[in-house]
């Protein structure tokens, strides 16, 4: 006779199951809550409620962790009535007390802020510290900063030199700080991004000084070897790792998983800048006022496109010339004959890279999404709240085209107004004095 005893029988409540199944049942989030996930189905098998799988990210979509490596996050949200809202996510800190040793990365801070190329070589830096013990990374900035998480990035120092010798074009005053901070820390790796905002020039400049040897167009590296691109990209070129490299996007995975200190870095009085008195063989005039509509689709930093929603094309064009935006456009655009055809956005058209994409009674075909993957941010104006290119964006106007156009023109036209007013009024005190 079995040893199985009644105690160990499963039992089956089928009233639960009917709650559970049912929800608009005032108990239905209590049953599914206290079966965590799992309920017997009515074959008496174990099921999973996939309502009930995963956890809410930070950006408000829902995470299924397959490693179960947040399963204590999704057992607790599991209890709770379910909701789209972002839930904050406690990141672990990574803290380096006593540091042996440095990498200096130096980032192109464009507007002021970090880019992905930078939060990419932030995280190959963090790879290479791994390598070593008690190494901490420092991130080198110059000019204005509008960065608000430095810490969420991989920043365990901070060295921001925000003096007026270092704004605009500034290479001499730049390579005099990277000189100081050599002699004082030596660094055992500099990172550079091999891009056109300044960082490519910059590590030339002190790679040339301290009379080292660069690997350009990095994209794999470790303590050991680099591989670099070469032959226009066709072919890989490997070397031994140098002190100096300037590195492609995407040669790592940004910080995520981790939060860091971030804590100033005081460097010593630059002493190359007092000798020269602020003399400089370089002036910078400032940028060059270029016509918006004259720069091609992928470089443009600014991009306002338009798509079949759009029906006042001279406001359209207005406003892209208010904005000092690039135009660009929808396929449906094209082939309607209001867009020529090299300002299509899109797979069977341009590959764009802006960092703002201003997107006009755009729905979003799969091809037009694939072309603008790489914007940094999306903004879209639509009267249909759940078409893909507002799910796509970092911020959504729902609304009609022609009123938002309109304002945004009126908006523009006064700031330059206001611009031209007070740089005038500065010329007269100029003369005056």
């Amino acid at each position: 006779m079995s040893d199985f005893s009644l105690e160990e029988m499963l039992r089956r409540d089928p009233r639960n199951e009917w709650i559970a199944r049912n929800r608009l049942h005032p108990l239905h989030d209590t049953v599914l809550s206290a079966e965590q996930g799992e309920r017997r189905g009515p074959s008496g098998l174990l099921r999973k409620d996939p309502h009930l799988v995963g956890f809410i990210g930070p950006n408000g979509i829902k995470r299924i962790d397959r490693a179960d490596v947040f399963s204590s996050v999704g057992a607790e949200l599991a209890g709770k009535k379910r909701s789209t809202e972002a839930k904050a996510v406690s990141l672990p800190w990574h803290i380096v007390e006593n540091p042996a040793g440095y990498i200096m990365v130096v980032a192109d801070m464009v507007g002021g802020r970090l880019t992905r190329h930078d939060k990419d070589i932030l995280g190959l830096a963090h790879q290479l510290a791994t390598e070593k013990a008690a190494v901490a990374v420092v991130l080198v900035c110059f000019g204005e900063s509008k960065e608000t998480q430095f810490d969420l990035a991989g920043v365990d120092r901070l060295i921001h030199l925000a003096g007026q010798e270092f704004n605009g074009f500034a290479p001499e005053a730049r390579l005099a700080a990277l000189e100081q901070i050599e002699t004082q820390f030596y660094p055992d790796y500099w990172l550079f991004p091999d891009s056109v905002n300044g960082g490519a020039d910059l590590a030339s400049r002190l790679a040339a000084r301290l009379g080292e040897r660069p690997a350009t167009q990095a994209w794999q590296v470790n303590g050991t070897q680099t591989l670099c691109r070469g032959a226009s990209s066709s072919v890989d070129i490997r070397r031994a790792t140098p002190r100096i490299l300037m590195l492609l996007e995407e040669c790592a995975d940004a910080i995520d998983s981790t939060r860091h200190q971030a804590l100033p870095l005081q460097i010593k009085p630059l002493a190359a800048l007092k000798k020269s008195n602020g003399s400089s063989k370089m002036l910078d005039r400032g940028m060059i006022d270029v016509d918006a509509s004259a720069v091609p689709l992928a470089e443009a930093e600014f991009i306002l496109s338009a798509g079949n929603g759009i029906h006042n094309w001279n406001q359209f064009h207005a406003a892209a010339a208010a904005l000092g935006a690039t135009e660009g456009a929808s396929r449906v655009a094209v082939d309607d004959g209001f867009m020529p055809r090299e300002r299509q956005v899109g797979a069977s058209g341009t590959w764009v890279t802006a960092r703002v994409y201003l997107a006009v009674g755009i729905s979003g075909a799969i091809q037009h999404m694939q072309g603008i993957g790489q914007c940094d941010k999306v903004v879209a104006i639509n009267t249909d709240a759940g078409c893909d290119m507002v799910k796509r964006a970092d911020l959504a106007v729902i609304a009609d085209s022609d009123a938002v156009l309109a304002e945004l023109t009126k908006l523009a036209n006064a700031f330059m107004a206001s611009k031209q007013q007070t740089s005038s009024k500065q010329g007269e005190k100029s003369d005056a004095a």
